[in-house]
C-alpha cells in the first residue's frame, strides 16, 4: 500500500474517532428521565461547577503558568457572577430551585453563550449541542410550571421569568388593624417623632424619596429606604438580609439608635400600655397582650395588605394585549435581551437573590469620585452580615414594582432619576452602553409596573 493512502486512512480513523468521542460525550441525556435528572445531567456535561462554584474542579492545565493565570481570572469572575451550586443541589433534591437561578440558566441557553468558546476547546463535553438546547429550555419550563404556579397568566406568558402579583395574600384581618394602628404609631420611637410610615410612607410609593432617612434627633441612615409594597414577596428584608421575615424587619427600626432610638421593647410596651384602650383592644385580639413578639407580628399581618397588583403589565401577561403600547412591549425585549430578567425575576421582579453590584463595571469606584469620600458601612452590603468576603458589595436583589415612584435608587440613593438607573444597570451588570431609545423604551416598560393599591392606581404625593 503507498504510503500516501497509509496516511490517508489514517486520518480518516482518527477523524471518525474524533466524531465518536465528540457523540459520545455530547449525548443527550434519555428522555425516560424526569425533568429535573435531564437538567442536572446537561449542567454535569457541561462543565458548569468546573467555575460557578466555591470549590471549582479545575482542570490540569490550569497548574501551567500563563493558561492557569487564565484560568483563575475566569473561574473568579464566573464564581462572583453566579453561585450554580445551590441550583444543582435543588434540583437533585427534588425541590423548588431559585426563579433567579432558573433564569439565569435559560437565558445562557438562549442566548448559546456556555460554555465559551476557549473552555469548549479543551471540554468537548461542554458543548450545548441543539438538540440539549431545545431539551434544557423545555424542562426548564416544566421546572416552572411545577414549583412556580402562574395561574394568573395567559397561556402565552405561563414560562415568563415574571408572574403577576395576585390580588391578596392570606392574612389574620383582625390583626391587620392592629398592625396598621402600630405602623402610623410615633410611640415606637424614644422621642415620639418616628413612626414605620416616616420613612415608608403609604401615600408615597412605601418610600420616602430621601436619600437617606432621617430617625430621631434628625439623624440620618446609611442606606436608602427601600418601598414597603410588595415586600412580603421578598426572600429576606432590608439591603443586607438581616432580616428573615417581616416580623424581624419591623423589630429592628424601633430599637436603632438612628432610627427610632428606643432602649428596648419593654420600654415600647409600657408606652403603649399607658393608653389603656389602645391595650384592651390588643389584649382581645392576643392573648399574651403587647409584646415585641406580638407588635412585630401585628406590624407583618398590615404589610402583607401592602401588594399592588393589577399593574399594565400584569394585565398584559393575563392576556390583555392592549394593556401596553409597542414601545413598552419593546422596552419588556430590550430588557430581557440585556438579562434585567434574570436577577429582576419573580412576583416582585427582584427580592430573590443577592446579587453583585459592578458584575461587569466598577459601580464603587466610581461613586466614590462622584461623593468624593470613601466606602460606607452600607456599602458592604451582605458582606455586613456573613464577613465572606465574596459578599462584599453583594445585596438583596430590589424589587422592580412601582419603581417609578420609589426614587432615588440604590443602596446609597445615589442615583436621582430612572433614566441614570437605567444606564448604570447597563454598564455595571450587562456590560453594555445603552443607546438613548433604548433607555426610553426600558423605562416606558418600567412605568407600566406601577400597580393598585386597594383597587386604585397607586400614586406618590411627593411626586
Amino acid at each position: 500500500m503507498k504510503k500516501g493512502k497509509i496516511i490517508a486512512i489514517g486520518g480518516l480513523v482518527i477523524v471518525a474517532a474524533g466524531v465518536a468521542g465528540y457523540n459520545l460525550v455530547n449525548k443527550t441525556p434519555d428522555s425516560s428521565l424526569s425533568s429535573s435528572e435531564k437538567i442536572s445531567q446537561i449542567i454535569t456535561d457541561g462543565g458548569c461547577v468546573s467555575c460557578h462554584s466555591a470549590n471549582p474542579e479545575l482542570p490540569f492545565y490550569s497548574k501551567m503558568p500563563v493558561a492557569g493565570k487564565i484560568v483563575k481570572k475566569d473561574v473568579d469572575s464566573a464564581y462572583k457572577a453566579f453561585d450554580i451550586e445551590p441550583f444543582i443541589n435543588a434540583i437533585a433534591n427534588g425541590e423548588a430551585p431559585n426563579e433567579v437561578d432558573l433564569a439565569k440558566i435559560e437565558k445562557v441557553v438562549l442566548d448559546k453563550t456556555m460554555s465559551p468558546a476557549k473552555y469548549y476547546l479543551v471540554h468537548w463535553g461542554s458543548s450545548m449541542t441543539s438538540s440539549k438546547t431545545d431539551m434544557m429550555i423545555s424542562e426548564i419550563a416544566n421546572v416552572r410550571e411545577k414549583f412556580f404556579e402562574n395561574s394568573l397568566a395567559s397561556a402565552e406568558f405561563k414560562n415568563e421569568p415574571i408572574r403577576p402579583i395576585p390580588n391578596s395574600i392570606p392574612v389574620d384581618s383582625s390583626k391587620v388593624l392592629l398592625g396598621e394602628m402600630l405602623y402610623h404609631d410615633t410611640r415606637l420611637s424614644a422621642d415620639g417623632s418616628v413612626s414605620c410610615a416616616s420613612c415608608h410612607g403609604i401615600q408615597t410609593g412605601g418610600v420616602d424619596n430621601k436619600r437617606y432617612s432621617e430617625g430621631i434627633n434628625k439623624q440620618l441612615g446609611g442606606v436608602n429606604a427601600p418601598t414597603v409594597f410588595n415586600a412580603c414577596f421578598n426572600f429576606v428584608q432590608f439591603w443586607d438580609g438581616r432580616a428573615n421575615t417581616l416580623a424581624e424587619q419591623a423589630g429592628g427600626p424601633p430599637l436603632n439608635p438612628v432610627e427610632m432610638g428606643s432602649a428596648s421593647f419593654d420600654e415600647i410596651v409600657e408606652r403603649l400600655k399607658a393608653d389603656k384602650d389602645f391595650d384592651k383592644m390588643f389584649t382581645e385580639i392576643y392573648a399574651e397582650g403587647l409584646s415585641q413578639h406580638t407588635i412585630t407580628d401585628a406590624i407583618e399581618q398590615y404589610e402583607k395588605t401592602l401588594v399592588t397588583p393589577n399593574s399594565a403589565f400584569d394585565k398584559y401577561l393575563k392576556g390583555e394585549k392592549d394593556a401596553l403600547t409597542a414601545q413598552e412591549i419593546n422596552g419588556y425585549k430590550i430588557f430581557k435581551d440585556n438579562k434585567c430578567a434574570t436577577c429582576h425575576a419573580g412576583v416582585n421582579m427582584g427580592g430573590l437573590t443577592y446579587e453583585l453590584m459592578g458584575v461587569k463595571d466598577n459601580y464603587f469606584a466610581k461613586r466614590q469620585i462622584k461623593r468624593n469620600t470613601g466606602l460606607t458601612d452600607g456599602d458592604n452590603g451582605r458582606f455586613a452580615q456573613t464577613k465572606i468576603e465574596r459578599d462584599r458589595f453583594r445585596f438583596k436583589t430590589p424589587g422592580l414594582r412601582n419603581i417609578a415612584l420609589t426614587a432615588p435608587y440604590f443602596h446609597d440613593g445615589d442615583i436621582e432619576t430612572l433614566e441614570e438607573a437605567i444606564l448604570e444597570m447597563g454598564k455595571n451588570q450587562s456590560g453594555k452602553d445603552l443607546a438613548p431609545n433604548e433607555v426610553d423604551d426600558i423605562k416606558a416598560f418600567l412605568n407600566t409596573l406601577t400597580g393598585e393599591y386597594k383597587g386604585v392606581k397607586l400614586t406618590n404625593t411627593n411626586l
